[in-house]
């Protein structure tokens, strides 16, 4: 469905000293520094994936966006969607994707939303039952009802990013680019944008490729991620994979009775134990966290037990590091 096939950006920026003086002499020389965004990049994906593309800031992840959907034209390399070229065919393309970028809006800053959305449905030449059909249910969805007639400068960052991710939907597209979609939402809205993509997913086999620094909308939407950093591909593949293998250590906490002796199970840790209340770190690689509270269960009267794993944030970030980006 998608193939992006050795994709390589570069961009040239004009650089000069401070100072008129500086500024005087780049008038009759400039010089120019060159930045590469992207370097041989080479991915597919396949209908009805849903894919977390993530990385550093600077890493790329915004360039390939604005490349897929035929804002950007790479300096080589090629991209096949749907068996056309994005920024060749680009109103052919275009009428297949929807694209949200958290920091720009598609949507006219002094008019009412609504009218946004009668605009767009006019660009996109969107049937009149379809558009109504469409309108209804993300109205619905996102509770748009209360300001959908206000203008976009006047909503909140939340109300208008649920508003964005209306209008890249209204034409009911096939593919489906999120660039930071959840930025400045609420958990509420958070959850509901969440389990729309998964709903629009599984009911329309609509394909996601989703960028975000929030891993909580990568955790509960992706199975596979694409990690970029300084425009290379450094990982494809599953999630939990990465989630298995740099998560070594679990935190469990036991709450037991006062009467019982502790005693403290093999490859594993005591951060704390008062009050009946024992907080133990698991290295994972050694042991399971099955077999220490089995082994708890066996000498303690447990009352209680939590288990904690590492946050995912901090997982990415050794990622990160393991790569030196």
């Amino acid at each position: 469905m998608i193939a992006f096939q050795d994709i390589s950006k570069t961009y040239k920026v004009a650089k000069r000293k401070p100072g008129l003086k500086a500024a005087l002499k780049s008038i009759a020389k400039r010089d120019y520094t060159y930045i590469e965004a992207l370097k041989n990049v080479s991915f597919s994906i396949e209908r009805g994936e849903i894919i977390g593309y993530i990385g550093p800031n600077g890493a790329g992840k915004s360039t390939t966006i604005k490349i897929l959907s035929g804002i950007l034209v790479p300096t080589s390399g090629n991209c096949i969607i749907l068996g056309k070229t994005p920024w060749s065919n680009r109103i052919e393309h275009v009428k297949n994707i929807g694209v949200v970028f958290g920091q720009r809006s598609q949507l006219m800053w002094d008019i009412p939303v609504m009218d946004s959305f009668e605009l767009l449905r006019d660009i996109y030449r969107v049937s009149e039952s379809r558009y109504k059909n469409n309108l209804d249910e993300l109205i619905d969805i996102f509770n748009l009802e209360e300001f959908i007639n206000t203008p976009v400068r006047q909503l909140s960052l939340g109300q208008r990013m649920r508003c964005e991710i209306a209008a890249s939907l209204l034409h009911s597209p096939q593919i489906l680019f999120l660039d930071e979609p959840t930025i400045g939402l609420d958990a509420v809205s958070k959850v509901a944008v969440r389990s729309f993509i998964k709903r629009i997913n599984k009911e329309n086999d609509v394909t996601v490729v989703l960028t975000t620094h929030d891993m909580g909308d990568v955790e509960a939407l992706t199975d596979r991620v694409m990690l970029i950093g300084k425009g290379r591909i450094l990982y494809d593949g599953s999630f939990n994979h990465i989630k298995s293998k740099y998560n070594t250590v679990n935190i469990l906490t036991v709450d037991y009775d006062t009467n019982c002796e502790l005693t403290l199970p093999e490859n594993t840790q005591l951060l704390s134990n008062e009050n009946g209340r024992a907080v133990l770190s698991i290295e994972t690689e050694k042991t399971t966290v099955s077999q220490v509270i089995s082994v708890l269960s066996g000498s303690l009267t447990v009352h209680d037990i939590a288990i904690q794993s590492r946050p995912i944030e901090e997982i990415i970030a050794e990622v990160y590091e393991g790569f030196s980006i």
